[in-house]
Protein backbone atom coordinates (compact mmCIF):
# COMPACT_ATOMS: atom_id res chain seq x y z
CA UNK A 1 0.00 0.00 0.00
CA UNK A 2 3.02 2.28 0.55
CA UNK A 3 3.94 1.64 -3.21
CA UNK A 4 0.99 2.94 -4.27
CA UNK A 5 0.02 5.79 -2.41
CA UNK A 6 3.95 7.52 -3.08
CA UNK A 7 2.89 6.68 -6.99
CA UNK A 8 -0.28 8.66 -6.24
CA UNK A 9 1.52 11.44 -4.40
CA UNK A 10 3.72 11.28 -6.97
CA UNK A 11 1.40 12.05 -9.67
CA UNK A 12 -0.50 14.39 -8.10
CA UNK A 13 1.97 16.68 -7.42
CA UNK A 14 3.80 16.61 -10.58
CA UNK A 15 4.27 20.19 -12.07
CA UNK A 16 4.00 21.22 -8.52
CA UNK A 17 6.53 23.28 -6.23
CA UNK A 18 5.66 21.69 -3.08
CA UNK A 19 5.64 18.37 -2.30
CA UNK A 20 3.21 15.79 -1.25
CA UNK A 21 2.04 12.71 0.77
CA UNK A 22 -0.84 10.38 0.43
CA UNK A 23 -3.21 8.23 2.06
CA UNK A 24 -4.93 5.39 0.72
CA UNK A 25 -8.18 3.77 2.10
CA UNK A 26 -10.71 1.45 1.59
CA UNK A 27 -13.26 3.41 -0.54
CA UNK A 28 -13.68 6.58 -1.75
CA UNK A 29 -16.40 7.55 0.89
CA UNK A 30 -13.83 6.47 3.45
CA UNK A 31 -10.82 9.09 2.17
CA UNK A 32 -13.48 12.05 1.82
CA UNK A 33 -14.51 11.02 5.93
CA UNK A 34 -10.71 11.08 6.57
CA UNK A 35 -9.90 14.30 4.97
CA UNK A 36 -12.82 16.25 6.49
CA UNK A 37 -13.00 15.17 10.06
CA UNK A 38 -10.23 16.39 11.57
CA UNK A 39 -11.23 19.68 10.18
CA UNK A 40 -14.32 19.80 11.83
CA UNK A 41 -13.38 19.81 15.77
CA UNK A 42 -15.73 21.71 17.41
CA UNK A 43 -12.71 22.91 19.95
CA UNK A 44 -13.24 26.85 19.58
CA UNK A 45 -16.44 26.63 17.78
CA UNK A 46 -18.92 29.90 18.39
CA UNK A 47 -22.67 29.95 19.38
CA UNK A 48 -23.69 28.96 15.97
CA UNK A 49 -21.61 26.24 15.33
CA UNK A 50 -18.86 25.58 13.07
CA UNK A 51 -19.70 25.29 9.38
CA UNK A 52 -18.26 24.32 5.94
CA UNK A 53 -18.87 25.14 2.19
CA UNK A 54 -19.55 23.03 -0.41
CA UNK A 55 -20.35 22.48 -4.20
CA UNK A 56 -23.70 21.00 -3.90
CA UNK A 57 -22.90 19.67 -7.29
CA UNK A 58 -21.42 16.29 -5.80
CA UNK A 59 -21.85 12.55 -5.42
CA UNK A 60 -24.89 11.08 -3.89
CA UNK A 61 -22.58 9.27 -0.71
CA UNK A 62 -21.04 12.93 -0.51
CA UNK A 63 -24.14 14.72 0.08
CA UNK A 64 -25.51 12.07 2.55
CA UNK A 65 -21.80 12.05 4.71
CA UNK A 66 -22.29 16.38 4.72
CA UNK A 67 -25.64 16.98 4.63
CA UNK A 68 -26.53 14.35 7.56
CA UNK A 69 -23.42 12.77 9.59
CA UNK A 70 -21.64 15.65 9.67
CA UNK A 71 -24.71 17.84 10.97
CA UNK A 72 -24.70 15.14 13.55
CA UNK A 73 -21.86 15.51 14.88
CA UNK A 74 -22.09 19.79 14.99
CA UNK A 75 -20.96 20.70 11.58
CA UNK A 76 -22.82 22.25 8.99
CA UNK A 77 -22.79 22.64 5.65
CA UNK A 78 -23.51 25.40 3.47
CA UNK A 79 -24.22 24.77 -0.38
CA UNK A 80 -23.20 26.60 -3.45
CA UNK A 81 -26.01 25.49 -6.21
CA UNK A 82 -23.51 27.84 -8.63
CA UNK A 83 -19.36 27.24 -8.02
CA UNK A 84 -18.42 28.59 -11.05
CA UNK A 85 -19.66 32.04 -9.38
CA UNK A 86 -16.52 32.52 -7.04
CA UNK A 87 -19.26 35.44 -5.39
CA UNK A 88 -21.33 32.39 -4.02
CA UNK A 89 -18.20 30.77 -2.33
CA UNK A 90 -17.79 34.93 -0.79
CA UNK A 91 -20.95 35.11 0.05
CA UNK A 92 -21.16 31.79 2.40
CA UNK A 93 -17.61 31.80 4.06
CA UNK A 94 -17.13 33.73 7.87
CA UNK A 95 -15.14 32.98 11.10
CA UNK A 96 -16.05 29.67 11.80
CA UNK A 97 -15.78 28.38 8.43
CA UNK A 98 -13.25 25.27 7.93
CA UNK A 99 -13.34 24.58 4.58
CA UNK A 100 -14.11 24.75 0.85
CA UNK A 101 -14.98 21.74 -1.03
CA UNK A 102 -15.70 20.74 -4.78
CA UNK A 103 -16.06 17.93 -7.16
CA UNK A 104 -14.55 18.74 -10.38
CA UNK A 105 -15.50 17.92 -12.77
CA UNK A 106 -18.93 16.75 -10.86
CA UNK A 107 -20.70 13.50 -11.37
CA UNK A 108 -23.61 13.47 -13.12
CA UNK A 109 -23.87 17.36 -13.96
CA UNK A 110 -20.27 18.37 -15.08
CA UNK A 111 -20.09 21.60 -12.99
CA UNK A 112 -16.82 22.83 -12.21
CA UNK A 113 -15.20 26.02 -11.08
CA UNK A 114 -11.98 28.07 -10.96
CA UNK A 115 -9.87 26.22 -8.38
CA UNK A 116 -7.30 29.37 -8.55
CA UNK A 117 -10.10 31.57 -7.37
CA UNK A 118 -11.62 29.30 -4.68
CA UNK A 119 -8.33 28.29 -3.35
CA UNK A 120 -6.97 32.10 -2.71
CA UNK A 121 -10.61 32.66 -1.15
CA UNK A 122 -9.86 29.96 1.06
CA UNK A 123 -6.41 30.90 2.34
CA UNK A 124 -7.41 34.39 2.95
CA UNK A 125 -9.99 33.03 5.65
CA UNK A 126 -7.38 30.52 6.60
CA UNK A 127 -8.63 27.49 4.90
CA UNK A 128 -7.94 24.82 2.86
CA UNK A 129 -9.54 23.70 -0.24
CA UNK A 130 -10.35 20.19 -0.56
CA UNK A 131 -11.15 19.01 -4.22
CA UNK A 132 -12.63 15.69 -5.06
CA UNK A 133 -11.01 15.05 -8.80
CA UNK A 134 -12.27 11.34 -8.73
CA UNK A 135 -13.19 11.93 -12.47
CA UNK A 136 -10.28 13.83 -14.34
CA UNK A 137 -7.78 11.43 -12.17
CA UNK A 138 -4.25 13.47 -12.42
CA UNK A 139 -3.69 12.52 -16.08
CA UNK A 140 -6.24 15.33 -16.99
CA UNK A 141 -5.87 17.80 -13.66
CA UNK A 142 -3.84 18.05 -10.74
CA UNK A 143 -5.40 20.32 -8.29
CA UNK A 144 -2.58 20.74 -6.22
CA UNK A 145 -1.44 23.36 -8.98
CA UNK A 146 -3.80 25.74 -9.12
CA UNK A 147 -3.54 26.22 -5.13
CA UNK A 148 -6.06 23.22 -3.67
CA UNK A 149 -4.59 21.60 -0.68
CA UNK A 150 -6.47 18.20 -0.81
CA UNK A 151 -6.66 16.11 -3.56
CA UNK A 152 -9.49 12.89 -2.40
CA UNK A 153 -10.26 10.12 -4.87
CA UNK A 154 -12.13 7.04 -5.56
CA UNK A 155 -10.09 4.73 -6.78
CA UNK A 156 -12.54 2.36 -7.40
CA UNK A 157 -13.46 4.41 -10.25
CA UNK A 158 -11.50 6.12 -13.14
CA UNK A 159 -8.03 5.66 -11.74
CA UNK A 160 -9.41 1.67 -11.01
CA UNK A 161 -10.49 1.51 -14.27
CA UNK A 162 -10.00 -2.18 -14.81
CA UNK A 163 -12.76 -2.74 -12.52
CA UNK A 164 -10.94 -5.27 -9.65
CA UNK A 165 -10.57 -3.07 -6.61
CA UNK A 166 -12.35 -0.81 -4.65
CA UNK A 167 -10.09 2.18 -3.16
CA UNK A 168 -9.58 5.32 -1.96
CA UNK A 169 -7.16 8.58 -1.70
CA UNK A 170 -6.45 11.47 0.45
CA UNK A 171 -3.26 13.54 -1.25
CA UNK A 172 -2.16 16.79 0.63
CA UNK A 173 0.54 18.71 -0.10
CA UNK A 174 2.65 19.85 2.59
CA UNK A 175 2.09 22.66 4.59
CA UNK A 176 -1.66 23.08 3.82
CA UNK A 177 -3.61 26.05 5.34
CA UNK A 178 -5.67 25.79 8.40
CA UNK A 179 -5.87 28.09 10.85
CA UNK A 180 -7.39 25.83 13.15
CA UNK A 181 -5.06 22.73 12.85
CA UNK A 182 -1.91 22.82 15.44
CA UNK A 183 1.23 23.49 13.14
CA UNK A 184 2.58 19.93 13.60
CA UNK A 185 -0.32 18.57 11.45
CA UNK A 186 0.11 21.14 8.58
CA UNK A 187 3.68 20.17 7.69
CA UNK A 188 2.16 16.76 6.03
CA UNK A 189 -1.08 16.06 6.74
CA UNK A 190 -2.09 13.03 4.72
CA UNK A 191 0.69 11.20 6.91
CA UNK A 192 -0.59 12.50 10.02
CA UNK A 193 -3.85 11.01 9.20
CA UNK A 194 -2.44 7.64 8.93
CA UNK A 195 0.01 7.68 11.76
CA UNK A 196 -3.49 8.94 14.16
CA UNK A 197 -7.61 9.14 13.14
CA UNK A 198 -6.98 6.72 10.80
CA UNK A 199 -4.84 3.97 12.85
CA UNK A 200 -7.54 4.50 15.39
CA UNK A 201 -10.72 4.08 12.58
CA UNK A 202 -9.09 1.41 10.56
CA UNK A 203 -9.87 1.67 6.90
CA UNK A 204 -7.52 0.23 5.43
CA UNK A 205 -6.63 -0.40 1.60
CA UNK A 206 -6.18 -4.14 1.66
CA UNK A 207 -2.56 -5.52 -0.04
CA UNK A 208 -4.62 -7.13 -3.12
CA UNK A 209 -6.62 -4.06 -3.92
CA UNK A 210 -3.28 -1.68 -4.10
CA UNK A 211 -1.89 -4.20 -6.61
CA UNK A 212 -4.51 -4.13 -8.57
CA UNK A 213 -4.99 -0.69 -8.81
CA UNK A 214 -1.19 -0.03 -9.44
CA UNK A 215 -1.69 -2.09 -12.37
CA UNK A 216 -4.04 0.18 -13.66
CA UNK A 217 -2.48 3.16 -12.78
CA UNK A 218 0.34 2.00 -15.18
CA UNK A 219 -1.46 2.92 -18.30
CA UNK A 220 -3.69 5.87 -16.90
CA UNK A 221 -2.67 8.42 -18.96
CA UNK A 222 -3.48 6.27 -22.56
CA UNK A 223 -6.85 5.44 -21.19
CA UNK A 224 -8.02 8.86 -20.30
CA UNK A 225 -6.94 9.95 -23.81
CA UNK A 226 -8.82 7.42 -25.74
CA UNK A 227 -11.76 7.54 -22.94
CA UNK A 228 -11.76 11.31 -23.66
CA UNK A 229 -11.65 11.22 -27.50
CA UNK A 230 -14.63 8.71 -27.58
CA UNK A 231 -16.76 10.93 -25.42
CA UNK A 232 -16.41 13.61 -27.61
CA UNK A 233 -17.84 11.79 -30.57
CA UNK A 234 -20.65 10.22 -28.48
CA UNK A 235 -21.51 13.61 -26.88
CA UNK A 236 -21.58 15.32 -30.33
CA UNK A 237 -24.17 12.40 -31.57
CA UNK A 238 -26.29 13.34 -28.95
CA UNK A 239 -26.15 17.00 -29.35
CA UNK A 240 -28.03 16.34 -32.23
CA UNK A 241 -29.89 13.83 -31.50
CA UNK A 242 -34.11 14.79 -31.57
CA UNK A 243 -34.96 12.69 -28.58
CA UNK A 244 -32.20 14.58 -26.31
CA UNK A 245 -33.24 17.58 -24.69
CA UNK A 246 -29.98 18.51 -23.50
CA UNK A 247 -26.18 17.78 -22.87
CA UNK A 248 -23.85 18.26 -20.47
CA UNK A 249 -20.09 17.04 -21.67
CA UNK A 250 -17.26 19.91 -20.84
CA UNK A 251 -15.89 19.39 -24.12
CA UNK A 252 -18.45 20.64 -25.78
CA UNK A 253 -17.87 24.14 -27.07
CA UNK A 254 -21.35 25.33 -26.67
CA UNK A 255 -21.32 24.43 -23.24
CA UNK A 256 -21.40 27.58 -20.60
CA UNK A 257 -18.11 26.29 -18.72
CA UNK A 258 -16.08 24.87 -21.76
CA UNK A 259 -14.12 27.99 -21.46
CA UNK A 260 -13.42 27.32 -17.82
CA UNK A 261 -12.91 23.89 -17.48
CA UNK A 262 -9.98 24.27 -20.41
CA UNK A 263 -8.13 26.06 -18.05
CA UNK A 264 -7.66 23.01 -16.10
CA UNK A 265 -8.29 19.66 -17.79
CA UNK A 266 -5.32 18.42 -20.57
CA UNK A 267 -3.67 15.72 -20.85
CA UNK A 268 -0.17 15.54 -18.74
CA UNK A 269 2.92 16.52 -20.64
CA UNK A 270 0.77 17.73 -24.33
CA UNK A 271 -1.13 20.50 -25.14
CA UNK A 272 -4.24 18.56 -25.96
CA UNK A 273 -7.03 19.15 -23.89
CA UNK A 274 -9.40 16.37 -23.09
CA UNK A 275 -12.25 16.47 -20.81
CA UNK A 276 -12.39 12.65 -19.12
CA UNK A 277 -15.21 10.19 -19.54
CA UNK A 278 -18.30 11.27 -17.95
CA UNK A 279 -20.98 13.38 -19.25
CA UNK A 280 -24.61 13.58 -18.81
CA UNK A 281 -27.71 14.13 -21.14
CA UNK A 282 -31.65 14.57 -20.71
CA UNK A 283 -34.10 12.32 -22.85
CA UNK A 284 -36.35 14.99 -24.24
CA UNK A 285 -39.86 13.63 -22.57
CA UNK A 286 -40.19 12.76 -18.53
CA UNK A 287 -38.31 10.26 -16.09
CA UNK A 288 -40.72 7.42 -17.97
CA UNK A 289 -39.14 8.23 -21.10
CA UNK A 290 -35.51 7.95 -19.67
CA UNK A 291 -36.13 4.60 -18.40
CA UNK A 292 -37.71 3.32 -21.63
CA UNK A 293 -34.24 4.32 -23.20
CA UNK A 294 -32.53 2.83 -20.30
CA UNK A 295 -33.73 -0.49 -20.06
CA UNK A 296 -33.17 -0.46 -24.51
CA UNK A 297 -29.86 -0.21 -23.73
CA UNK A 298 -27.96 -3.79 -24.89
CA UNK A 299 -24.12 -3.18 -25.31
CA UNK A 300 -23.67 -0.49 -22.94
CA UNK A 301 -23.55 -1.96 -19.05
CA UNK A 302 -26.60 -0.43 -17.07
CA UNK A 303 -25.06 -0.27 -13.63
CA UNK A 304 -23.75 2.97 -11.24
CA UNK A 305 -20.17 2.09 -11.10
CA UNK A 306 -17.88 4.55 -13.85
CA UNK A 307 -14.37 5.49 -15.24
CA UNK A 308 -14.57 1.36 -16.74
CA UNK A 309 -13.03 0.11 -19.61
CA UNK A 310 -16.48 -0.74 -20.38
CA UNK A 311 -19.19 1.49 -20.94
CA UNK A 312 -21.78 2.45 -18.55
CA UNK A 313 -24.75 4.38 -17.93
CA UNK A 314 -27.16 5.05 -15.02
CA UNK A 315 -30.02 7.42 -13.96
CA UNK A 316 -29.15 9.12 -11.02
CA UNK A 317 -32.24 10.44 -9.77
CA UNK A 318 -33.37 6.57 -9.22
CA UNK A 319 -29.26 5.33 -8.47
CA UNK A 320 -26.22 7.51 -7.19
CA UNK A 321 -28.02 10.43 -6.42
CA UNK A 322 -31.32 8.92 -4.36
CA UNK A 323 -30.91 8.83 -1.26
CA UNK A 324 -30.67 12.97 -1.06
CA UNK A 325 -33.95 13.53 -1.75
CA UNK A 326 -36.48 15.46 -4.02
CA UNK A 327 -34.71 18.49 -2.73
CA UNK A 328 -31.06 17.76 -2.75
CA UNK A 329 -31.49 16.17 -6.57
CA UNK A 330 -33.64 19.72 -7.57
CA UNK A 331 -31.03 22.14 -5.60
CA UNK A 332 -28.01 19.99 -7.61
CA UNK A 333 -29.90 19.92 -11.10
CA UNK A 334 -30.45 15.86 -11.64
CA UNK A 335 -33.84 15.64 -12.57
CA UNK A 336 -35.51 12.49 -13.61
CA UNK A 337 -35.18 12.16 -17.01
CA UNK A 338 -31.30 12.88 -16.83
CA UNK A 339 -29.08 9.56 -17.86
CA UNK A 340 -25.05 9.20 -16.85
CA UNK A 341 -23.34 7.56 -19.58
CA UNK A 342 -19.37 7.33 -18.98
CA UNK A 343 -17.93 6.07 -22.48
CA UNK A 344 -15.49 3.44 -22.20
CA UNK A 345 -12.39 2.14 -24.38
CA UNK A 346 -15.07 0.46 -27.28
CA UNK A 347 -14.96 1.42 -30.31
CA UNK A 348 -17.14 4.71 -30.19
CA UNK A 349 -19.44 3.76 -33.10
CA UNK A 350 -20.36 0.88 -31.77
CA UNK A 351 -21.70 3.06 -28.42
CA UNK A 352 -23.47 5.51 -30.83
CA UNK A 353 -25.06 2.43 -32.60
CA UNK A 354 -26.59 1.31 -29.37
CA UNK A 355 -27.27 4.78 -28.18
CA UNK A 356 -29.61 5.40 -31.13
CA UNK A 357 -31.36 2.40 -30.85
CA UNK A 358 -32.37 3.13 -27.63
CA UNK A 359 -33.59 6.48 -28.28
CA UNK A 360 -35.63 4.94 -31.33
CA UNK A 361 -37.53 3.21 -28.45
CA UNK A 362 -38.66 6.68 -26.82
Amino acid sequence: MSYLEETISLLESYGCEEDAAALCTSSGMAAIKQAVEPLLDLHGAGDGGINFVSSAQVYGGTYQLFNLRMKERGARVRWVTEPWDIKNWEKLADDQTRFFYGEMPSNPQQACFDIEAVARLAHRHGIPLIVDATVATPALMRPLRHGADIVVHSLTKTAGSGGGAVGGAVIARHNIVSRHLPDEVKVDYATWLKLWPFRDSGPCLSAQAAFFLLNDLRTLRLKIRAYSQNTMEVARFLARHEKVEHVDYLGLEAHPLHQLAAKHMQVVDSDEKAFGHLMSFNIRGSGQEARVFFDGLKRIWRATDLGRVKSVATIPAISTHHQQGEEGRKMANIPMNMVRLCVGGEHPEDVIADLDRALKLV
